[in-house]
């Protein structure tokens, strides 16, 4: 399993090539939840999400011959951006399997970065059976979204800025999708700071991981949420860290990751998409109490659609 040290090794591998990203607080959101909350800020990363960080980490381990048949892989934006980019940086090709209806702003940043799209089905099967058929092709190494201990590490180095640059948290909060981020997370904090929990949250319409654990397998569901970096079914080798390292999981409607959203737009002033918001919509939902404790949320990207706001 995921280890520590792995982690460690991902962020000195990665160092040259992502931000060390801000950490925020709101004293109205303090005041209203009567907490002490940090704002890890990964809509400032590279591609605008914590994605970056696993794609980047994963590239940089592909061996040359690896490397010279290009990447590929199934996302639906912020992964498929963030590998575009680390194949650029490492001068390979990089194919992205997209689910038909994705998010507009996250199209064309997987484009502006050099990605190769390929149109799929809207479902976990559609988006497979599309990266299988993309790899007989062309022979390109798949990096998973998720579901790999690389990028699984290169996530995890998210936990370890945010415990360099804030003392003492009582919680770390995850949005959790596929479980990449809350997996490597997960497994900094338990084998440095046994004493902070972890808890994941995941949208009402997209509560795999709830079912999963409780099932003991992995079980899909049909995804139907705005928050759509959070609609993948968790992987396997994710769940088996999460059902060993994160406390329990806990969903939110779509209307508490709007109003949350909204919140942290209007009162922190940053740009952040619907799957950042999840966090903070389970504190104000009451879902996870926070009274009293100091507890640091993850914010995993920004790149919100803004057409509508700025039709003409």
């Amino acid at each position: 399993m995921l280890t520590a040290a792995d982690v460690a090794a991902a962020a000195e591998r990665i160092e040259p090539h992502v931000e060390r990203t801000p950490v925020l607080t709101s004293a109205s959101l303090d005041a209203d939840c009567g907490a002490s909350l940090f704002f890890k800020c990964e809509n400032f990363q590279k591609i605008g999400a914590f994605k970056a960080r696993g794609a980047m980490n994963a590239v940089l381990l592909l061996d040359d011959d690896a490397a010279a048949r290009g990447v590929a892989t199934h996302s639906s934006g912020n992964h498929g951006a963030a590998l575009a980019r680390a194949a650029a940086i490492r001068g390979i090709a990089c194919t992205v399997v997209v689910p038909r209806g994705a998010n507009k702003a996250k199209l064309a940043n997987m484009r502006r970065h050099g990605a190769k799209l390929v149109e799929c089905e809207p479902t976990q099967r559609g988006r497979e059976s599309t990266l299988a058929d993309v790899v007989a092709g062309s022979g390109a190494t798949v990096v998973h979204p998720y579901a790999d201990d690389a990028v699984m590490a290169g996530q995890g180095t998210v936990a370890m800025e945010l415990f360099a640059q804030v003392d003492a948290l009582d919680l770390l909060i995850v949005p959790l999708g596929g479980g990449g981020l809350i997996a490597g997370c997960a497994t900094w904090v338990a084998e440095h700071f046994p004493g902070t929990r972890v808890i994941g949250v995941e949208p009402d319409g997209a509560a795999d991981c709830v079912a999963s654990i409780e099932a003991g397998r992995v079980v899909p569901v049909e995804p139907d949420t705005i928050a759509d970096g959070l609609r993948a079914t968790v992987g396997a080798p994710n769940l088996a860290i999460i059902r060993e390292r994160v406390e329990r999981v806990v969903t939110v409607s779509d209307a508490e990751i709007a109003s949350a959203m909204r919140d942290i737009m209007e009162r922190m002033k940053i740009v952040v998409e619907p799957s950042c918001a999840v966090g903070l919509a389970a504190i104000q939902a009451g879902s996870i109490d926070v009274q009293g404790l100091r507890a640091g949320i993850v914010l995993t990207g920004g790149n919100a659609d803004l057409t509508d706001l700025f039709a003409s």
